[in-house]
């Protein structure tokens, strides 16, 4: 019974990402802080990073859905002490706690903003 259960959860996860956090169910986000960075390039230029989410969110659908939302560029980058990383041009450090927070991947008191 429990296989079949798991079998449906992952099917779920596979066709709708989001779909437990649209829900609101609590054991899906993460108790950790998630920590937003931002990053000074050269001249004016800017990158975001956001550290510290669920592994069980596929981050690239995460980038892909940010990078529609913002208009921006972005990508999973691979950081040798945290693990994946997103990473996004720009200073997204406002658009992504509102969206994140909109979308139940994370509350407003797990937010660490960092920078500036």
């Amino acid at each position: 019974m429990a296989d079949g259960n798991l079998r449906t959860r992952r099917l779920v996860v596979f066709l709708y990402p989001f779909a437990d956090a649209i829900k609101g169910a609590d054991y899906d986000v993460q108790d950790g802080l998630v920590h937003i960075r931002i990053q000074q390039r050269n001249g004016r230029k800017t990158l975001t990073t956001v550290q510290g989410l669920s592994a069980e969110y596929d981050l690239k659908k995460i980038v892909r859905a940010c990078k529609k939302e913002f208009a921006c560029n972005g990508t999973v980058i691979e950081h040798p002490e945290y693990g994946e990383v997103l990473q996004l041009q720009g200073d997204q450090r406002e658009n992504i706690c509102q969206w994140l927070t909109k979308s139940g991947l994370a509350k407003p008191e797990q937010l660490k903003v960092h920078g500036f």
